[in-house]
C-alpha cells in the first residue's frame, strides 16, 4: 500500500478523524469502516469526522461508503461529519445522484469539531499550571446526541 492508498484513524480529544486515502481501493474504503466501527466501541467518541479531503475521484462505492459509515456511526451513537469534500467530488456526487443528504458536512476538521462542541482556545493568564509552553485549553461543550 502507498502513501496514497493509507487510511487512518486518529482520536482526537474525544472525536475520532477518519483520513481516506487519495485513491480509494475498495478493499482500503472497506478496512477503513470497519476499523471506524471497532473504534467507536472502545473509544466511545462523540463523533467521528470523515475526511476526505484527499479524495479526488467519487464512484458509487464510496459515495455509498461514506453514507453508510455516518449512519452506522450515528446508529452507535455518535455523530458523523464529512470534511474536505472537493468541487469536483461534490459534481460527481450529484451527478451520480448520490446527494448524501442525510450526511452531515463541514468546510474543514476545524469546523468539524466545532460543530461537535469542542474549541480550544488560546489563553495569556499565567496560572499556578506549569509552563509546558501550550497556550491552549482544550474546552468542550454538550455535544449534539447529549454526550458529555
Amino acid at each position: 500500500m502507498t502513501a496514497t492508498d493509507s487510511a487512518a484513524v486518529t482520536e482526537v480529544f474525544d472525536v475520532l478523524i477518519a483520513t481516506f486515502p487519495g485513491r480509494p481501493t475498495d478493499q482500503a474504503v472497506d478496512e477503513l469502516q470497519q476499523d471506524v466501527l471497532d473504534r467507536m466501541e472502545t473509544a466511545d467518541p462523540r463523533g467521528v469526522v470523515l475526511d476526505i479531503s484527499a479524495v479526488t475521484t467519487l464512484d458509487s462505492f464510496f459515495a455509498r461508503v461514506i453514507s453508510e459509515t455516518a449512519s452506522m456511526v450515528e446508529l452507535m451513537g455518535g455523530a458523523a461529519i464529512v470534511v474536505g469534500m472537493r468541487p469536483s467530488v461534490a459534481i460527481t456526487a450529484a451527478e451520480l445522484g448520490f446527494g448524501l443528504e442525510s450526511v452531515e458536512t463541514a468546510r474543514s476538521t476545524d469546523h468539524a469539531l466545532s460543530m461537535l462542541g469542542i474549541s480550544v482556545e488560546a489563553t495569556d493568564d499565567n496560572t499556578s499550571e506549569p509552563d509546558d509552553g501550550v497556550t491552549d485549553r482544550f474546552s468542550s461543550a454538550s455535544s449534539p446526541g447529549g454526550r458529555q
